[in-house]
């Protein structure tokens, strides 16, 4: 007898007829054929009860028609088993959750018992993982669960599976003779290891698709070791196989993410270590970010006991009995390291990061956990884990006013559920909104909510709100009391109490910092050489000197900050300094983590000017603003050398901005690459335009003729950094029957024609005038290279590619675009670009080749220095070739797959499986942090990146590029990124070569 055929549970009495609210559909006809898809496997007995089910409660058909919409994961969970929706909507979701844990948990101890192979563990805690996921999902979108109970499930789930697993390998060990346990049907029992659960899951808190945050800890005095076995290897492979049960991609999908980062320096610790080793980390080094994550770990699985008394060792570095009011300030630093600058109320919805952006989930986080710290040691009942208990207990202890309670708890609750709905999208761990109005208004509409405008409004309303009382817990005075008053610079000689205080604030040579600073006061830098401009200087140096303190080098930031003074044209930026206590703290973040920005600044300080304006915080211009600034720029000039002048600018001007958005963490640096291309793209079309125009009243014109410039590489991708040359190509075609002869004043012929104009057009991009270079441009990448002319007809380089074209030349098309052409033009060159490319191919051929380049990139280049990012071995050149060759190999089949940025290639790959899921997950998180990382350092640095030399602020802007909490964490993710991303490469190129 088939599930489907037992006797269904009465109608009214389960989670179809508990739901109250559902998303807005778009096309409910659509929405309506997706489903008929994903249920062509339910056999005949399940459809009737589903057509039951909805006809008594049509909310419930609503609820999953939005899941069919707004939600591919979900719907791919359906199509899996149909009737996993039929049990979902029949059932109470809490009882459902509790019968699949249940489930997988007899299953597991079954296997336990039997030594049956981990293949029947892998797939009973993936199938409880999906059909849980379906349950909480519909329960939490039809407004059937509040956000604790969607939470508390999730952790269930996440418990069960860690649990199992982890028993099942105990178990293993035991049989091998590598442990000697003292309870075979409790393996964790006694065992020496435990599992603490941090963050979220730690506080029973798990988000919908969550990585789990662990710590691996073993008592080696209690760990019952076998025969000649060592405590360290045993639990290390323990470790490791719990991680690879958890998260290998099967056919059934994976259970969770596991991230071990959290662990004591964990670039150079294994995967678990002892009690022993921790405590002294802790005792030694911990910083406030990691008192903060233990406010909410638990033991959770292997030995409990273990895992209680590592706490109980640990409370007194998380808890201090003092007042500790010092948690302010290194919790703000924290928050300043996640988003630098806190200047204006305004906040941008596309793109907003609900978790880290301004006024989200981890500014509310902050709030409660700062004060946690603070008083903590001293009250027990402000140590709960769960951020809406700590709430309630602020206000009980009177810390905080009910109102701002209830604010908080609302926002947050909000907040909570935008995340979870992100996340059902794609089983993906993203906080980040669409970031395009149209997919945006889709999601709003998931939520529930009528249009994209109705949501924003809501949004942004607790966003503010948000904000605002985090703002007023962290108020930041102009600088500390005990520095006014203290800090004294004569021209003459050096102040004791000032040297004193220099110390105080972390300076290791007090005396050459004074001597910097007097020398300010001398009049040494020439902006300072009017007494008003160092009248102005004095009141600020307090603010300024305790700000470049945070960066953890507060000597190297003050001669960063001196060589930035020195290089002042002028005094104007100081009066903007002196009104704006922000922008202090700004520049104070510029000059210490990147000198390169700080140096350009120098020469700009009019650009200050933009600082101070709300909206430049808020979002980017985009390109239809950009374009018509510049245009006005162009258009009011006197004569083409002042055109270019005032393009290079333009130019100089946004990417300083751009530059300073980084630095500020007001714009990620994911989208910094799209932001640097677009201003190219604006700034070529519109000299474009007008060399060709100037071209044509000198040499006349050809029939029919067109031009197009194509991009390729960085700039062909979005891909861009504040380094980037362009890598251009420009094709040219005309009328069959034109004469070749241009009919102007000074006549050209054919071919030399468009050279001269590709000549003259260079030129424009690249002489250096009296503001500079606009751009460095490659056009290597033409037909024939060095060899060929510079510029191409498109039916000669349709030729070239069709038949003369080395694999690496067809890879380079991959990324090309065109960016300034008529319309029809356009077309004409991106059609033959797409027939090119949809060529078939050899794959064995393709892989063999790519595989011989990155062989000789590796010779000429090294592949050992992880932070050389582009050619480390599993670095950006392993990524870009896979990613390239799926598309020369695939594009015939699937064209859809052709496009000029590397993450949506990889992205397409996976929808259409040409990846397993596990690889471009892989792939795509190691392209992210590959191109985020890279932003920053061209931002911040001119020369190649060594960690031991570089300076701890730039270390702090790279953790929160990475998002993760310190450089030694993002060290040791990017090792094991790089490793993950070479396995990947040799696998697939090598199965692919034969």
């Amino acid at each position: 007898m088939t599930a489907s055929t037992l006797h269904p549970p009465a109608l009214g009495s389960g989670l179809a007829w508990q739901m109250r609210e559902a998303p807005v559909l778009v096309d409910a006809d659509a929405a309506a054929g997706k489903l008929a898809q994903a249920l062509e496997r339910l056999d005949e007995a399940g459809r009737a009860r589903l057509e039951a089910l909805f006809a008594d409660a049509p909310m419930a058909r609503a609820v999953v028609l939005g899941v069919m919409e707004g939600a591919p994961f979900l719907t791919d969970v359906i199509r899996r088993e149909p009737m996993r929706l039929v049990r979902a909507l029949e059932s109470q979701p809490l009882d459902r959750i509790a019968a699949l844990t249940g489930a997988a948990r007899a299953e597991v101890q079954a296997a336990r018992d039997e030594a049956q192979d981990e293949a029947v563990v892998m797939r009973a805690l993936r199938r409880m993982r999906s059909e849980a996921a379906l349950v909480i999902a519909l329960a939490d979108i039809g407004g059937v669960l509040s956000l604790m109970e969607v939470t508390r499930a999730l952790t269930a789930v996440a418990d069960t599976a860690i649990a199992g697993a982890l028993d099942f390998l105990l178990r293993e060990a035991a049989d091998a003779g590598r442990l000697k346990l003292p309870d075979l049907d409790a393996p964790g029992v006694g065992c020496g290891l435990a599992v603490i659960a941090m963050g979220k899951h730690g506080a029973g808190e798990l988000n919908y698709s969550s990585d789990v945050d662990l710590v691996l800890v073993y008592d080696r005095h209690v760990a019952p070791l076998g025969e000649g076995g060592e405590a360290a290897p045993t639990f290390v492979r323990l470790a490791k196989g719990l991680v690879r049960l958890l998260q290998e991609r099967t056919e059934d999908g994976y259970v969770l993410r596991v991230d071990l980062r959290l662990r004591p320096d964990p670039g150079s610790t294994q995967a678990a270590l002892s009690t022993t080793a921790a405590l002294a980390y802790y005792e030694r080094e911990g910083a406030t970010w990691e008192r903060a994550a233990y406010i909410k770990a638990r033991p959770m699985a292997g030995d409990i006991d273990v895992g209680r008394g590592f706490l109980a060792d640990l409370a007194p570095f998380v808890w201090r009995r003092v007042l500790d009011y010092q948690a302010i300030a290194d919790v703000h630093a924290m928050k300043r390291e996640i988003h630098a600058f806190r200047g204006h109320d305004v906040v941008a919805v596309e793109g907003h990061n609900v978790k880290l952006g301004r006024g989200g989930i981890r500014e509310v986080e902050f709030f409660v956990q700062t004060q946690q710290l603070i008083a903590g040691g001293r009250d027990r009942a402000l140590r709960s884990p769960r951020t809406l208990e700590a709430l309630d207990a602020l206000v009980t202890d009177r810390w905080i006013a009910p109102e701002v309670r209830d604010d908080l708890a609302e926002a947050y609750v909000f907040l909570r559920r935008v995340e979870h709905r992100l996340q059902m999208v794609a089983d993906a761990q993203t906080h980040t909104l669409p970031e395009h109005r149209p997919e945006l208004e889709a999601f709003a509409r998931f939520m529930g909510y009528a249009d994209r405008d109705s949501f924003a409004a809501a949004l942004v309303e607790r966003l503010t709100r948000v904000q605002g009382h985090y703002a007023q817990l962290f108020e930041d005075s102009a600088a500390p009391a005990f520095l006014h008053g203290e800090l004294n610079f004569p021209v003459e000689a050096d102040d004791r109490a000032t040297l004193a205080t220099l110390s105080r604030l972390g300076f290791r040579d007090p005396p050459a910092a004074s001597r910097a600073v007097r020398g300010w006061m001398a009049s040494k830098p020439r902006a300072l050489r009017n007494e008003a401009a160092r009248a102005q200087l004095t009141r600020i140096v307090p603010l300024l000197l305790e700000q470049l303190s945070h960066g953890g080098d507060p000597d190297g930031a003050l001669i960063a900050m001196d060589d930035f003074l020195c290089a002042l044209p002028g005094p104007h930026l100081l009066a903007a300094l002196e009104r704006n206590p922000d922008l202090v703290r700004l520049l104070a973040t510029i000059v210490s983590a990147a000198p390169r920005l700080g140096e350009t600044l120098a020469r700009r300080p009019s650009l200050a000017d933009a600082l101070l304006d709300p909206a430049f915080f808020d979002r980017l211009p985009d390109e239809a603003a950009l374009t018509t600034r510049l245009n006005d720029l162009l258009d009011a000039a006197p004569n083409d050398e002042e055109q270019f002048d005032r393009a290079r600018r333009f130019r100089q001007e946004q990417h300083v901005l751009i530059g300073v958005r980084i630095a500020s963490g007001t714009l990620p640096a994911a989208r910094a690459g799209e932001a640097y291309a677009r201003l190219a793209e604006v700034i070529i079309r519109a000299l474009h335009a007008r060399v060709w125009a100037r071209f044509q009243e000198t040499h006349g014109t050809i029939a029919g003729a067109e031009t197009a410039v194509l991009f390729m590489g960085k700039l062909g991708g979005r891909e861009m950094t504040a380094g980037s040359d362009l890598d251009l190509i420009l094709l040219y075609d005309y009328a069959p029957d034109a004469d070749t002869t241009s009919d102007g004043p000074r006549p050209l012929q054919g071919a030399h024609y468009f050279a001269r104009f590709t000549q003259r057009l260079v030129t424009a991009l690249t002489s250096l005038t009296n503001a500079g270079k606009l751009y460095d441009v490659d056009l290597r990448l033409r037909p024939s290279g060095r060899a060929g002319p510079v510029a191409t007809r498109l039916g000669s380089f349709e030729a070239y590619q069709r038949t003369e074209a080395w694999t690496w030349e067809h890879m380079a098309l991959t990324r090309a675009r065109v960016i300034s052409a008529s319309p029809e033009f356009g077309a004409r060159v991106e059609e033959v670009i797409l027939q090119v490319l949809a060529r078939p191919r050899d794959p064995r051929r393709i892989a063999g080749d790519i595989l011989d380049m990155r062989r000789a990139i590796a010779a000429e280049k090294g592949e050992g220095d992880r932070w050389n990012l582009k050619h480390a071995a599993g670095g950006q050149v392993d990524v870009e070739f896979l990613a390239q060759f799926l598309v020369l190999v695939h594009a015939q089949k699937h064209p859809e797959i052709v496009d000029t940025a590397t993450a949506r290639i990889l992205a397409i790959a996976g929808w259409l499986e040409l990846l397993a899921p596990e690889d471009a997950q892989t792939l795509s998180n190691a392209c992210r942090l590959y191109q985020d990382l890279t932003q920053v350092l061209r931002l911040a640095i001119d020369r190649p990146f060594v960690p031991a030399e570089a300076s701890p602020a730039l270390k702090a802007l790279l953790a929160r590029a990475g998002e993760l909490p310190d450089f030694a964490t993002l060290d040791a993710h990017l090792a094991d990124t790089q490793a993950r991303v070479r396995a990947i490469f040799e696998r697939i190129l090598e199965a692919a070569a034969g």
